[in-house]
């Protein structure tokens, strides 16, 4: 039996599939040990993908002007653990995709996942549904914002790119940073990622030196410095940021840079943001409030 196309359709499926033709160049499949997945052209000679199982010098298939895909030695040039990223280093020029402001988006537009898992590439429609604020990934990234869709990813898309009808990349697509989210990576962090691993092959994250345990104050003392829950300074790295700005074994740290500590965690991703930069600890030592200027190192 012939399928019935409403006209009103028509537009909307020439779009998407000119929208499909138009990335698909900037599509690339990647090789690994788990089963295909996909890389995404950056610009010139660059492609990002997902980290997860990319090995360190993968084979690349990129698709040429006839449709054939032909074979690519890459590289990691870096990785961002913090947003699973991965960028490479292919021989010769790529097709770029154009890229869209994530922030011109608005929950109910239709977009596309695509992925080249094997030789063809793949799509997947899809409706934003979630344009998503700062968050803080597990591995210690932070994405200023993000893109959800409505919902999961098809196996072997991570690291391909999420589209609009018009063909233009919001994003590339990831499974690993929020368990149970698939999100997409809007390009404004991938610039700001990729211009990092660009300049050091890593992510510089800020380094302390100083090993800690949650402690809650005593009722007296949390009043007097405004603070109920701190973390208590168990250990220190000799010739560490902590150690030689001051910061003594004992010591209970309260606030970073005017940020409360209530944990270890929040330490952590408060210290990791800022390497290199000059902080303020507020602290009790024997039972008094003080404040410490300590310079904080790097730590890949």
């Amino acid at each position: 039996m012939a399928v019935v196309q409403r006209e009103e359709l028509v537009p909307l499926d020439q779009s998407l599939s000119a929208a499909v033709a138009a990335v698909s160049p900037s599509v690339l499949h990647l090789a690994r040990s788990h089963g295909g997945g996909t890389a995404l052209v950056w610009k010139d000679d660059l492609a990002v993908t997902s980290s997860f199982h990319c090995p360190d010098e993968p084979e690349v298939m990129v698709a040429t002007p006839d449709g054939d895909l032909s074979s690519r030695r890459a590289t990691v040039v870096g990785r961002d653990p913090g947003l699973d990223l991965a960028l490479l280093r292919l021989d010769g020029a790529l097709v770029a995709p154009a890229y869209r402001d994530a922030g011109t988006l608005a929950v109910g537009n239709l977009a596309v996942a695509l992925g080249r898992p094997g030789r063809s590439v793949r799509a997947s429609l899809r409706m934003i549904g979630v344009l998503g604020q700062e968050v803080r990934t597990p591995a210690g990234g932070v994405l200023r914002s993000y893109v959800e869709t409505d919902r999961l990813l098809p196996r072997g898309f991570a690291g391909g790119p999420l589209i609009d009808v018009s063909g233009h990349v919001i994003g590339m697509s990831t499974r690993t940073l929020l368990r149970g989210h698939d999100l997409a990576i809007p390009a404004g962090d991938l610039e700001r990622s990729i211009a990092q691993l660009l300049d050091h092959g890593v992510i510089p994250r800020g380094y302390l030196g100083l090993g800690v345990t949650p402690v809650a104050l005593a009722r007296k003392l949390a009043e007097s410095v405004g603070h109920e829950r701190g973390v208590l300074v168990a250990a220190l790295d000799e010739g560490g940021p902590a150690e030689v700005g001051g910061v003594r074994q004992g010591d209970i740290v309260l606030t970073l840079d005017g940020h409360p500590v209530p944990g270890p965690l929040e330490l952590r991703e408060l210290v990791s943001q800022r390497p290199q930069a000059q902080v303020e600890l507020t602290l009790v030592r024997g039972g008094v409030a003080q404040t410490l200027s300590v310079k904080l190192g790097t730590r890949p």
